[in-house]
């Protein structure tokens, strides 16, 4: 893994738009309820990883865990010996479109051993993050997809499902950002009337209030892990109008305050 891991250092270290993230703590992060808007793989490169709060899941270094959307994930990043760092690839519809499970019980996991084919692999996705143009990296993530499939992990397109209006919705809000975009400016996004728009997304189980709210938290703990952006300039581009409030909702939500995650990525 520490092949892998060098690279994505390198990589991430660039200053160009990435098709992956990298997550890392040199102390403890605990959040709860975490949202997971798109089919997500995150491949521990060092330190544990531990999701759930019942039936816990731990993954280890050299471990993946594969991730279908979810509105509330609770996680655990722990350094050991070295820093916790983790490699996080999201999947859009375009890169998995026909290879959706005819399985009719949908899995919300699955973990396993990120073997030195799949390391390879994934070492050659990072790689060509740096040149490589949209369209490439879309083949190159459903390379990673038909991967795993070939090495057993069949039950992973059970985890891929169909985009629902809540994702359109959700990729609305962080294309256009989170204020200005009425009601009406959406259902001419959508193409939809405002009576189809709330009735779908009340058969879905949700409304535009909670994706718009998802979308911004979740917005807000990527960046926190993601730069070294300051907390003010994180809330505003979350669409809060004040940090306080960005700090209420994001304690309340995750658990901890934006500035307590942000510390567990420094030292004393």
């Amino acid at each position: 893994m520490k092949s892998l891991l060098d690279i994505v250092k390198q990589v991430n270290a660039s200053e160009q738009e990435l098709p992956f993230s990298v997550y890392s703590s040199i102390k403890e992060q605990n959040l709860l309820n975490v949202p997971i808007a798109k089919p997500l793989l995150i491949v521990v490169l060092s330190g544990d990883k531990v999701l759930g709060q019942e039936n816990k899941i731990t993954c280890q270094a050299g471990d993946f865990i594969f991730l279908s959307d979810s509105p509330a994930v609770n996680m655990r990043n722990i350094p050991k010996s070295k820093a916790y760092y983790a490699l996080l690839i999201d999947f859009d519809y375009e890169d998995i479109k026909g290879l959706e499970s005819s399985i009719s019980s949908k899995k919300n996991y699955l973990v396993g051993k990120t073997t030195m084919l799949l390391e390879q692999c994934l070492q050659q996705f990072v790689e060509s993050a740096l040149w490589a143009p949209t369209a490439i990296i879309s083949l190159r993530k459903r390379e990673i997809i038909e991967l795993l499939i070939h090495l057993g992990h069949q039950d992973i397109s059970s985890l891929l499902g169909t985009p629902m209006l809540k994702n359109r919705l959700h990729e609305l809000f962080l294309l256009k950002g989170f204020t200005g975009l009425t009601t009406t400016i959406i259902c001419d996004q959508l193409a939809l009337s405002e009576s189809t728009l709330r009735r779908k997304l009340k058969r879905e189980g949700t409304s535009i209030q909670q994706i718009k709210d998802l979308a911004r938290l979740g917005l807000g703990v990527h960046l926190l892990q993601t730069t070294e952006q300051p907390i003010g300039l994180i809330s505003d581009a979350c669409g809060y109008q004040s940090q306080s409030r960005f700090t209420e909702r994001f304690k309340h939500r995750f658990g901890l305050t934006p500035t307590e995650l942000r510390l567990t990525k420094m030292a004393d």
